[in-house]
């Protein structure tokens, strides 16, 4: 099952095992199954630790991790490969006594918790925001005897996950009730049930030199260059990372030739956390206000001063803004295709736009599903020629151009698209069963108002130095009117908002 250099990495893994750990094996004879039990007998060989038993779980093929003689409540439906290997050799470190890279605070707030929470997550191994969830889920259950956690792959269940009109990756239930869809940290699932902060832990705070909103490649850089300037720094995050967790690829970060975008986001908070800044994760900014210090106002009712303020709270993706976008949102409607791709295998789909990011889509789908139908409103397609020639390849592919969607429709979940020959007017709909929406990026700058000058678009409008209109109020990233939206172009200017904070702060 394992390549000889990905057992060399792993047996050095298996030596950090601090205690004994049994693997409750419920295996058939599927094909599933047999490749479960190959890679649990693989594993028993390569470490004394690891022993094995077989016996009927609630599913098969599926496999629970304990500690001897304890039922520890973390198990894997399906085979933890593919994004999930990593969730599968934390499981085995953790539950064997390892202790967790985590903030104790949140360990305490996982302890503490009370009642009985069963949770279970239908994932894809090609997802990359589904580890996140998968690994905080099982430490839950580690830490906490009234927490169980089963890892179910949807592909490996298939029947199951179209009962229960699973449409996308990661969903969660608890005790068999849904709570969440979509890329969770677990201070946030903390937070969902309860257990996240609140305003008094906000209070009393000195203000700061500069306080960064927003915690993606411009919020990292600039809270980096202004605490290496050794002033009093904060950070503002909503979900450090940003728009970037939503990324499965990315080649053209200079210097790096290939990472994911979780990978990078855990890196960025990393680095961040090197230097003396005060991190405020899952906290959201509702107003912006201009006195003898910046206030910022935040949604749980807490407010912030500061001499100077960076907003970096970046982008994210463009609704269609058709009826039924909202309705199905996760009930066929989807944004990510790397994520949710796999749970459309042999159906047909749509993906509205003509970009580089919906032509990407497209192909990727393709190989995935049984057909693709492109919808782009403008007469061409707008993505790279290389794009367009190797969608065109493609023998289950459709695109239609000079349409507009009119219509995504559906009962309980996604079943067609309408839309309108923008020439001719003529309406059609095509009978699908999902639609991938793929049309760009809005600025996520409602919240400011008037408070600071944006264009038509909502985009900061930002100086050479990242200054906008407001003394004091610097800008960088995605939610500016920088010419172009890339990593190295937000970090960068991130950088030079920080810079120019510390410029004013000098002359001021």
């Amino acid at each position: 099952m394992l390549d000889t250099d990905i057992k060399a990495q792993l047996a050095q893994y298996l030596e950090l095992m601090e205690g004994d750990v049994l693997l409750k094996v419920s295996a058939g004879e599927d094909k599933v199954s047999r490749e479960m039990a190959a890679l649990v007998d693989e594993l028993a060989t390569m470490s004394s630790r690891i022993k094995v038993e077989m016996v009927d779980l609630e599913r098969t093929p599926s496999f629970s991790v304990n500690r001897i003689g304890e039922d520890t409540g973390v198990t894997f439906a399906g085979i933890p490969l593919g994004h999930e290997f990593t969730s599968f050799v934390l499981a085995l470190l953790q539950v064997s006594g390892r202790a967790p890279k985590v903030d104790e605070k949140v360990i305490e707030q996982v302890k503490n918790l009370e009642g009985e929470y069963h949770f279970e997550s239908y994932i894809s191994l090609s997802c990359q925001n589904c580890p996140e969830v998968v690994q905080a889920l099982n430490l839950m259950s580690v830490l906490n005897p009234g927490i169980t956690h089963t890892m179910i792959d949807g592909a490996a269940f298939k029947d199951e996950v179209e009962s229960k009109n699973i449409m996308a990756v990661p969903t969660v239930l608890l005790n068999g009730d849904s709570f969440s869809s979509g890329r969770m940290t677990i201070e946030e699932i903390l937070a969902k049930l309860g257990s996240g902060p609140d305003a008094s832990e906000f209070t009393d705070k000195d203000p700061y030199d500069v306080l960064v909103i927003g915690g993606g490649p411009a919020g990292a850089s600039a809270a980096i260059y202004a605490a290496r300037k050794g002033i009093r720094t904060g950070i503002v995050a909503d979900r450090f990372g940003g728009q970037i967790l939503d990324t499965a690829s990315i080649e053209n970060f200079i210097s790096v030739k290939h990472t994911e975008g979780p990978k990078l986001a855990s890196s960025l908070e990393e680095h961040v956390k090197e230097y003396k800044v005060d991190v405020m994760n899952l906290q959201r900014a509702k107003r912006l206000e201009k006195k003898d210090l910046v206030e910022i106002e935040l949604e749980n009712g807490a407010v912030l001063k500061s001499k100077t303020v960076i907003l970096s709270t970046g982008a994210r993706w463009r609704n269609v803004g058709v009826p039924g976008e909202a309705e199905f949102k996760n009930k066929g409607v989807a944004y990510c295709p790397h994520c949710d791709g796999p749970l459309f295998a042999g159906k047909d789909v749509a993906v509205i736009g003509g970009g580089n990011s919906g032509i990407e889509a497209a192909i990727d789908l393709a190989g995935i599903v049984n057909h693709v139908t492109v919808l782009e409103f403008m007469p061409e397609l707008k993505a790279d020629s290389v794009l367009q020639e190797r969608l065109y390849s493609l023998p289950n592919v459709t695109v239609l151009k000079n349409v507009q969607s009119k219509e995504i429709t559906g009962t309980d979940s996604v079943n067609g698209i309408t839309y309108i020959e923008r020439e001719t007017g003529e309406e059609h709909h095509i009978k699908l069963a999902g639609v991938f929406v793929q049309i760009g990026l809005v600025p996520s700058t409602e919240w400011l108002g008037d408070a600071v000058e944006r264009t038509k678009f909502g985009e900061i409008v930002v100086d050479k130095r990242g200054a906008t209109n407001v003394p004091g109020v610097f800008a960088a990233g995605d939610c500016t009117d920088s010419a172009y939206k890339q990593i190295i172009i937000s970090m960068g200017s991130g950088a030079t908002a920080a810079l120019g904070a510390f410029d004013y702060l000098v002359r001021n």
